[in-house]
């Protein structure tokens, strides 16, 4: 048997016995054999796309201890209970043990009893660490979440840019990157400052063709349509909503709870505890909505999250894409539901420009905005052009956004346009939307008096709309590049280069009708229900969850990581009756299976003798 047949053997056994799988995704079995191997490589995979097993089972392959760069307390806590549920010997070193504990962790590690080490950067990074590690024999070097690195990134963290220093100081150790999000820039900067030049790259693409995705101006309520979207689609179902400042957070929060929600706020302005606590009822219970801002989010493992809402507008694309990717993590059929409104991008860009950074990286910051205001008011797929910003293709039209499901009606908004750039014009470039609304629509005052704008040809020339529809057109405006925003001013508006063609009607320009968000789910089109369909496929639903939830909390664990619950849907459908024929399951591993399928076994069985069941 030659060394390629022989290290195919050991990651399918270690993937059907460990884990439970019968076969790995696309990319997996690959990046497996490389890393086994001993090589490098930069992972480029989509949230839920099984990143983790890329380097888990090669740890477990290699002799010696595998050494994972995490960046969140709560990602090594959770994926350390995961590993431990499987049998596999797991632990972390982070500020969340005591000196005592970490003490313990050291001399497991030197007695080479175990598997897997997760560890901050900044532990890392210590002289008694990096001697520690010294003095053992290192599996293999695992960095997760590398976008952390670039500087332009959404996530930068400076202590990953010191990460180069293991490839100096254990440069016969294979390293593995490993991220989500990474344009193609940030891509390139993840390989010069982890010094990563001869690694193979893996580029898995970047589509979650389970998560749906809907963008709507905010018409005013955003909360009301917030609610109703839970309730009519997410009743009792886990999610997040982000939020731009902590103060929203807190409101939004408290209004959810008060109309009957379990939701619960979470930002760094909170005391620590409390943060603590409102993230483990999120992992742990079923149900809990968290309203956040993004400082939560990226260390959460949890696959079963069913929407991913947000009220405010993300800063880019790439934050867009990570923040919705925490949806759906199990490919089960998942939500990213958005509203937004002018105000956000001129807050973003206030943000951006009261920034401490250089100009260069300010310029990358306003394309990157532009590129996620310009997918808000796309007329064509949204999943086509998302993947074409990462570099990524999809041929057709993805038949599961809301631009897909309810192609959005367009008008020719020239004449309209030329009207509200003309009085940008006439009355300096200097004024905000309210404002040059109330010039257009006739609406006389002591401030408009003062500076004579009744006097203007295009004082009351915009009746054919009301003020949220030339709200909405200036928004439109200032997202195709034709208006701009003066930051340093009091928000006024300016004419950009790009406004010239379509003032001089050598340009049409065609926009969005302005809707408002449905009221029903009518137009949503098919997919599949998470929920069983009949009376006694329910009751069977959620014994089984019980059984799951029960367990969990005796162990003090999320109730996913005894579980997932496209593992408990299996049970569903195929009502295994003995042991063999639940280990046949995707999920169930040998140690899951010794532990917990008498337990589910028995739920199937009671039910099955339950009166009513066919």
């Amino acid at each position: 048997m030659d060394q390629t047949t022989d290290t195919e053997g050991q990651a399918r056994h270690i993937l059907a016995s460990v884990f439970g799988y019968g076969q790995f995704r696309p990319y997996q079995g690959d990046i497996v054999r490389h890393v086994i191997g001993g090589g490098d490589a930069l992972v480029l995979m989509p949230t839920g796309g099984g990143k983790s097993l890329c380097y888990q089972i090669p740890a477990l392959a290699r002799p010696g201890v595998g050494v994972v760069v995490s960046p969140l307390i709560a990602l090594m806590q959770d994926q350390v209970a995961a590993l431990r549920q499987n049998g596999v010997r797991a632990a972390f070193l982070n500020s969340s043990l005591s000196l005592d504990q970490a003490r313990e962790v050291e001399a497991a590690l030197l007695q080479n009893e175990l598997d897997l080490l997760y560890v901050a950067p900044e532990r890392l990074m210590t002289a008694r660490t990096l001697e520690l590690l010294a003095r053992l024999q290192i599996a293999l070097f695992a960095i997760d979440e590398a976008h952390c690195v670039s500087q332009w990134g959404h996530d930068f963290r400076p202590e990953y840019i010191q990460l180069s220093v293991l490839h100096e100081r254990f440069p016969q150790v294979p390293r593995i990157a490993l991220t989500a999000t990474a344009d193609v820039p940030t891509r390139r900067e993840i390989v010069e400052r982890l010094a990563l030049q001869g690694a193979r790259q893996f580029v898995s693409g970047f589509d979650r063709p389970n998560i749906r995705y809907r963008v709507a101006e905010n018409s005013g309520n955003a909360r009301e349509h917030l609610l109703r979207f839970i309730r009519e689609e997410h009743e009792g179902e886990a999610g997040i909503v982000y939020c731009l400042s902590r103060k929203r957070v807190d409101e939004i929060a408290a209004w959810l709870a008060a109309k009957g929600l379990a939701a619960l706020p979470y930002h760094a302005g909170m005391p620590a505890e409390a943060r603590s606590r409102n993230q483990e009822r999120f992992l742990q219970e079923e149900g809990v909505v968290v309203v956040a801002t993004i400082a939560f989010g990226m260390g959460i493992d949890k696959p079963d999250v069913r929407f991913v809402a947000h009220l405010n507008l993300p800063k880019s694309l790439e934050a867009y894409y990570q923040e919705t990717g925490r949806a759906g993590r199990d490919g089960l059929p998942a939500d990213a539901w958005m509203v937004y409104g002018l105000q956000d991008v001129i807050t973003l860009r206030q943000m951006q420009e009261g920034s401490q950074a250089d100009e260069f990286h300010r310029r990358i910051e306003r394309h990157k905005l532009d590129a996620m205001l310009g997918f808000c008011e796309l007329t064509t797929c949204r999943r086509q052009a998302l993947l074409r910003y990462f570099g990524d293709r999809l041929e057709e039209p993805c038949g599961n956004c809301d631009t897909c499901l309810v192609p959005p009606q367009t008008w020719d908004a020239t004449v309209t346009a030329q009207k509200a750039l003309s009085c940008v014009h006439r009355t300096g470039q200097r004024f905000g939307v309210n404002y040059l609304v109330d010039v257009l629509l006739g609406k006389g005052n002591e401030r408009m008096q003062a500076f004579g704008h009744h006097r203007l040809s295009t004082y009351g020339i915009g009746t054919e709309l009301d003020a949220n529809a030339w709200r909405n057109l200036f928004r439109q405006l200032i997202a195709r590049g034709l208006l701009a925003v003066d930051l340093e001013g009091h928000g006024g508006l300016r004419l950009t280069d790009a406004s010239r063609p379509v003032l001089r009607g050598e340009e049409r320009l065609t926009l969005r009708q302005m809707v408002k968000p449905a009221k029903t789910k009518a137009g949503r089109g098919e997919r599949k229900t998470l929920q069983p369909v009949t009376e006694p496929e329910r009751d069977l639903w959620e014994a089984l969850r019980r059984r799951r939830q029960d367990l969990a909390r005796k162990q003090g664990v999320p109730a996913y990581v005894i579980f997932h619950d496209a593992t408990l849907m299996q049970m569903l459908d195929q009502r295994p009756q003995t042991l063999a024929e639940m280990g046949r399951l995707s999920g169930v591993g040998e140690r899951k299976l010794a532990a917990y399928g008498e337990e589910f076994l028995q739920v199937i069985r009671e039910h099955a003798a339950s009166p009513g069941e066919p």
